[in-house]
């Protein structure tokens, strides 16, 4: 039997002072030893491997208090309240989708429709949501206790989904895959690749929770903040790679060129992946606990909760520039972006509205 922990253990607690370049190619080496530990565990079969029992965790970071905002929001602040959780930009209906927890637990969620013209619309879902991901197509989808719910954006109706013989299953993550098919994570670690709009063709029991997922192409990404660890899952469900992010990542996206962007809130970062292989391709200090993301074919979009700031960076050139940086509402928790008109969302997490800041990547 191989002793991977003590193997593992041996490499990754060597102690020392390093230069620049060794540092970086330690923690690259740190990672790497990290997938092939868990990976040589998986093909060993060694039951007592502490690699193979629940992960150990750390306490999943969080957005940070946003203060009182000291300066003007950039562009305009549109109405709403309550407590968003999250926003998205739907194509189809030109529409920002935002979703707000009930008062209570279990009570119903809403999703409130902001189009090109007119007010806001108002869908009262039929229970609890979780997370919202969109099809860019006039469907949004929400994980919910037991399956999900469908929304059809432009008619504002709703309908439940249940997965079959997942009635007790509290889902907590939705992703819509290229082809058609979701994928969901639960809070017991588990994520769920559909065969059909009913049916489990795929479970991967691997996290301590699944917080996030986010896909490109087939390929779907899964964030678990205890482990702040992202893992890419193949068209069939299967686990593909797996590596730390940061010191305590709480938010990902996928944007329109093939990346996956990652907040590390607690050790202030913006991670940037590359998806087929799962690598880290870039990490770039941003201070003031980055939360919000959104990505666009010009700009990634990071917010500073702890400054009440929105900050757009160029990451063509291998290393992410800043280009436009505008003052937000209070508790910036939620970027959404509109490519064809080059508008930037911003929701607040405390109920001071919604800001709109077009053509966002020109600046003032």
């Amino acid at each position: 039997m191989v002793d991977t922990k003590r193997i593992v253990s041996s490499i990754l607690n060597t102690s020392g002072s390093y230069s620049l370049p060794q540092l970086v190619n330690s923690v690259v080496f740190r990672r790497s030893v990290a997938v092939f530990a868990l990976l040589l565990a998986a093909a060993t079969g060694c039951s007592s491997n502490a690699i193979d029992t629940t992960p150990p965790t750390v306490e999943p970071a969080q957005a940070a208090a946003s203060p009182p905002v000291a300066t003007k929001p950039a562009g305009r602040v549109l109405p709403l309240g309550g407590h968003p959780q999250a926003a998205l930009f739907d194509d189809r209906t030109s529409s920002l989708v935002v979703l707000t927890a009930g008062a209570a637990p279990q009570a119903p969620a809403t999703l409130t429709l902001f189009g090109p013209s007119g007010p806001p619309r108002t869908v009262v879902l039929p229970g609890a949501a979780t997370a919202i991901a969109g099809d860019g197509q006039g469907t949004a989808y929400l994980s919910t206790r037991g399956g999900y719910f469908t929304v059809d954006l432009a008619a504002g109706t709703a309908a439940n989904v249940a997965v079959t013989s997942e009635t007790d299953t509290d889902f907590t993550a939705i992703a819509h895959r290229a082809d058609g098919k979701l994928v969901l994570g639960s809070a017991d670690g588990t994520a769920y690749t559909l065969g059909s709009e009913t049916t489990v063709a795929e479970k991967t029991k691997l996290f301590a929770r699944v917080d996030a997922i986010v896909t490109e192409g087939n390929t779907a990404v899964v964030l678990d903040r205890g482990q702040t660890s992202v893992t890419s899952l193949n068209s069939q469900g299967t686990p593909q790679q797996a590596l730390r992010a940061g010191e305590g990542a709480t938010t990902m996206v996928a944007d329109p060129l093939g990346r996956v962007l990652v907040a590390d809130t607690r050790g202030g970062q913006l991670l940037v992946f590359g998806v087929d292989p799962l690598i880290e391709r870039q990490a770039y200090p941003v201070p003031q606990a980055p939360f919000g993301l959104a990505g666009s074919r010009n700009l990634a979009w990071v917010s500073q909760t702890a400054a009440n700031m929105v900050v757009g960076y160029d990451l063509t050139t291998g290393i992410p520039v800043e280009k436009v940086r505008y003052p937000t509402v209070q508790q910036p928790n939620s970027l959404a972006f509109d490519d064809r008109s080059g508008t930037l969302y911003v929701v607040s997490g405390s109920g001071a509205g919604v800001q709109v800041i077009r053509d966002a990547a020109v600046g003032r």
